[in-house]
């Protein structure tokens, strides 16, 4: 029996939308002020949708039920298997190879700053993101003798551009997900706004460690920094999709701030005024060939996620494992302005982006030198560790499906919508809400993507701009979410003086935020040009995707190819990096 969405409950839009807030409102309440887990987040928005939208409890619950499962699958599968090949190499000790590998470039602590708190935080968000990169770019930086305030307010502040594209792109995926919208469309939008912010933040956050003129010492390495992160995160999010922006993008930056510094080097050496005077860069403890193999997971998983992200090798894997059905009691039952809601799930096996880091995972078990009881030791931690970031991630995505599927997201869309033409300029704040509310973007997406989009249809401007604004406004709310505050205080040891960096934080985060609602409400009427035209390619894909499907032998082929590659960086860094060193033996071959 089919029941139909109605979005006015009240009959006052008002009223309505003020009753379709209470679960955000018990959302803010439990995770800001409370500091309760978030895990029952999405039982007030059952509630609510049973009894004031009347949606029948088997909807509700089957819908929350679907959210649920999206979040199990793909989302928590690629952070469980990301943060498993980083556990890896902590255990292995490759990472303290990375470790030392940056720290020897430069004894400057802006430098080292623009380094390990952009570049390579920026790596760690792409690659694990959720807290990762906060953690530890802020405990390598209070071990080289960084002040710990400073330490967690700039590593904070520096996790702020890489964030849209975190954790293998998951914050992109979901937003297309919930909204409707093509993917590739909020990747190439997303990606035309936030390198705008990349090219500044290095200067921002030197300045704000060392004050204006220290900070413009350091111009010339700010601009390459940056620079080169922004040019790789455009044209990867523009051309290869949202999955490894920040990887490259990264890799990008700190090559070529490496290379730069070889070359360049500030006048004065900066510290901090309690420091004692420099006494010369960190030496490089390893070889050439043994800093490869510690960099050669990292390389192994780029390369298998650049690979998934291409259609024919996507297609044949999907062509032996796509496993998808109906949500039987849910499909086509909810009616929405006339039309079906459709509630099919896609158990894509081999094809998810956590499968491909999963196989990144088994290669770098003999690269990182770890025997099989290791890796299974590191896997079970792993799992341990993350159990209840897992359940937190499923909830809170069956708490934006049921959302979505009860019509509370479209009141609070229609209500929003009063705003008129200003609503792009509010759009940025909204995301920036939800990520201080759930300490992620992949959850603002969740929770206010569908909303995003039914308000921009609904005053005429192009939904793709406020999703995309939803995350991109998102990202500047991770440096003062109770979760980032909290990683970061554990990691610098201040842990209980979270209110000195939020204070740190906050008015950033704000200024931030008002530079991406300049820049959406510019793309909405100034700017038409730079918004992608993602209808055609849509329906492109939607077209093929309808075709009957067709061995594929060309996809199979360049998945050949790929195994081939790792295998060669496989071999290649066992052999440049085989020297005994100081890594730990204990895991070592």
């Amino acid at each position: 029996m089919t029941w139909t969405m109605e979005t006015n409950p009240l009959n006052n839009i008002g009223l309505s939308a003020l009753v379709a807030a209470i679960p955000i409102f018990y959302l803010f309440w439990a995770l800001a002020y409370k500091r309760m887990k978030g895990h029952w987040s999405a039982m007030s928005a059952v509630g609510i949708a049973i009894l004031v939208y009347g949606m029948p409890i088997k909807l509700a619950l089957l819908s929350t039920f679907d959210g649920m499962m999206f979040g199990l699958w793909p989302v928590a599968w690629i952070v469980v298997t990301a943060v498993y090949i980083y556990n890896l190499s902590v255990k292995t000790g490759q990472f303290e190879v990375i470790k030392n590998s940056l720290a020897s470039i430069s004894d400057d602590r802006r430098l080292q700053a623009l380094l390990i708190a952009f570049s390579f935080g920026s790596f760690l968000e792409g690659a694990a993101g959720f807290g990762t990169p906060v953690a530890i770019s802020a405990a390598m930086l209070v071990g080289l003798g960084f002040n710990p305030l400073y330490a967690a307010g700039i590593c904070l502040l520096a996790n702020t551009a890489p964030v849209a594209f975190g954790a293998i792109g998951i914050p992109i995926v979901v937003a297309g997900q919930v909204s409707g919208i093509d993917t590739m469309a909020i990747s190439q939008m997303v990606g035309r706004t936030l390198p705008f912010l990349s090219v500044i933040i290095p200067l921002y956050l030197v300045i704000l460690m060392s004050g204006w003129k220290s900070g413009m010492e350091v111009l010339p390495a700010t601009l390459v920094c940056g620079g080169s992160f922004a040019l790789a995160q455009w044209w990867s999010s523009n051309y290869l999709g949202p999955l490894l922006p920040d990887i490259l993008a990264s890799i990008a930056s700190i090559v070529s701030l490496v290379i730069f510094l070889r070359f360049w080097s500030p006048k004065t050496t900066w510290r901090f005024p309690e420091e004692a005077a420099s006494l010369g860069k960190e030496k490089l403890r390893y070889t050439g060939g043994q800093v490869f193999r510690a960099w050669a997971p990292f390389i192994i998983l780029s390369v298998f996620v650049a690979a998934w992200g291409i259609k024919p090798i996507k297609d044949a894997l999907d062509y032996f494992t796509l496993v998808k059905f109906e949500i039987p009691g849910l499909h086509n039952l909810v009616i929405r302005a006339g039309k079906p809601m459709a509630a099919v799930y896609n158990f894509n096996i081999l094809s998810a982006a956590g499968s491909a880091i999963l196989l990144a995972g088994l290669f770098s078990i003999p690269v990182m030198g770890a025997s099989l009881s290791v890796a299974g030791e590191v896997g079970a931690q792993t799992i341990k560790t993350l159990r209840w970031p897992v359940v937190t991630i499923s909830t809170i995505l069956g708490f934006a499906y049921i959302m979505n599927f009860s019509g509370m997201a479209i009141t609070l869309g229609n209500a929003f919508a009063s705003t008129g033409k200003l609503f792009p300029l509010f759009s940025p704040f909204l995301g920036w809400m939800g990520v201080f509310m759930t300490g992620s973007d992949t959850s603002t997406n969740a929770l206010f993507g569908k909303l995003q989009e039914v308000t921009a249809t609904k005053i005429g401007v192009d939904p793709v701009i406020t999703v995309s604004a939803n995350t991109c406004g998102g990202v500047c709310g991770k440096m003062i979410s109770p979760q980032s505050l909290a990683v970061a205080t554990a990691a610098v040891g201040l842990v209980g003086q979270e209110s000195d960096i939020f204070r740190f934080t906050l008015k950033h985060s704000l200024i931030l935020t008002g530079v991406i609602a300049i820049m959406t409400m510019a793309q909405a009427y100034l700017i038409k040009w730079i918004v992608p035209t993602y209808t055609k390619a849509a329906a492109v894909a939607a077209t093929a995707a309808a075709k009957a499907p067709v061995f594929p032998s060309e996809g199979l082929m360049y998945l050949a190819i790929t195994l081939i590659i790792v295998a060669g960086i496989t071999i290649s860094s066992r052999v440049m990096g085989s020297e005994k060193d100081a890594i730990g033996s204990v895991t070592m071959a």
